[in-house]
């Protein structure tokens, strides 16, 4: 496994520039040089790792922490089975363990090994992920859609109702304020107008979508497989800094390499409806979560610290991401952007238009979110 540093791009510039200039829609032409120069570089980043962490001076390590601890003392709990909504391909609320099932490996991947091992079955049938997750809506949805079920209302477990909307609220439009920022740099980047995908974002299915692991059940077990090797269906995902480590990362060329978040920054990783908007110059970021050595110790230690007087165990430890998946509205078309340099007559065999819903409801059905009977494409 090679030693990967990506880089690291300040958006506190960038913040400043875009609430002094408002709503206009700048192109790249007009940028001061030093934002051009990192809207470049967070551009590149994404087309050559699928991912770039930024440093951003509004990012509260007290907000993430109470978010952590809130999902923690959630996945904890043994009876969430009236949160799912499996009516809803899970797209709110909880998923439990053992449901999600990532795509096989490509058979033309040449990069370093995942530990996600390769089916042996014909066709190949993957492993389901033993991780959970908890799908919360940030912002407002649109008042019509086709695809209600991408766009319905949150669910609030009871046990946690005094304090769940707050918490989670706060820290996912923070996370969605920062990648909304980050959206407009790419496009400028990419020398599109600034609101290239902001305009396309508007009303979209974001979520904060937290995953939970129980650690302390596999202390003999290192290098668990917590989700499997996979790429985002989404348009961006961001993340905040995780309790412990174990998500590991592919660049386009194929190396292998943990993610580490700085204090103060946050992770972004390209996903599948923004390689689909620019016709391949970026490509959704392989990854893959592990029980690696690293977040076994860290549950080992909470084990030994968390008992009470008894001698009995408090809590086992959870590992929780600090996720957010920012999309493209439901109803909008993902095609290669037009006056996007680099797009050829080729990309746009390989995109052709699709409805993001659509898209969406391919890749639910492809990682058993999604029964095939609510999957027919509604585009023409």
């Amino acid at each position: 496994m090679v030693q990967v540093e990506l880089p690291v791009v300040d958006i506190s510039s960038y913040r400043c520039y875009h609430n002094e200039t408002g709503s206009a829609n700048s192109s790249n032409a007009s940028l001061p040089v030093d934002i051009e120069r990192e809207c470049f570089c967070i551009a590149q980043a994404l087309a050559r790792y699928g991912a770039v962490v930024i440093r951003d001076a509004t990012v509260s390590a007290e907000e993430n922490n109470a978010f952590i601890e809130l999902m923690a003392s959630y996945f904890a709990h043994p009876d969430k089975a009236e949160d799912a909504r499996p009516q809803l391909n899970y797209q709110v609320g909880w998923t439990p363990a053992f449901t999600e099932r990532p795509r096989p490996i490509p058979a033309d991947f040449h990069g370093d090994a995942p530990v996600t091992p390769r089916p042996q079955s014909v066709p190949p049938i993957t492993s389901q992920d033993p991780k959970e997750r908890f799908l919360w809506r940030i912002g407002p949805r649109p008042a019509t859609s086709r695809f209600p079920e991408q766009n319905a209302p949150p669910v609030v477990p009871r046990r946690f109702a005094e304090r769940w909307s707050q918490i989670m609220d706060r820290w996912g439009h923070r996370l969605l304020d920062a990648i909304q920022l980050v959206a407009e740099m790419v496009a400028l980047g990419l020398g599109l107008g600034r609101d290239a995908f902001t305009s396309r974002m508007k009303d979209g299915p974001h979520l904060l979508a937290p995953t939970g692991s129980n650690l302390s059940g596999l202390l003999d077990r290192p290098n668990t497989v917590l989700a499997g090797f996979h790429y985002d269906l989404c348009f961006l995902t961001i993340h905040g800094k995780s309790n412990a480590p174990g998500l590991y990362l592919w660049t386009r060329e194929g190396s292998r390499f943990p993610a580490k978040v700085p204090p103060g920054c946050l992770l972004v990783q390209a996903g599948l409806e923004l390689e689909w908007l620019t016709g391949g110059l970026i490509q959704r970021g392989y990854h893959e979560v592990v029980a690696d050595e690293a977040a076994l110790a860290l549950a080992k230690a909470h084990m030994e610290q968390q008992h009470d007087a008894t001698g009995k165990q408090r809590r086992p430890f959870w590992r929780i991401s600090s996720t957010l998946f920012a999309h493209i509205a439901s109803d909008q078309v993902l095609e290669p952007l037009a006056g996007l340099a680099g797009v050829t007559d080729s990309s746009r065999v390989k995109y052709p238009p699709i409805l993001a819903g659509d898209l969406v409801r391919r890749e639910l059905m492809a990682i058993s979110l999604c029964p095939s009977a609510t999957a027919t494409d509604t585009a023409s």
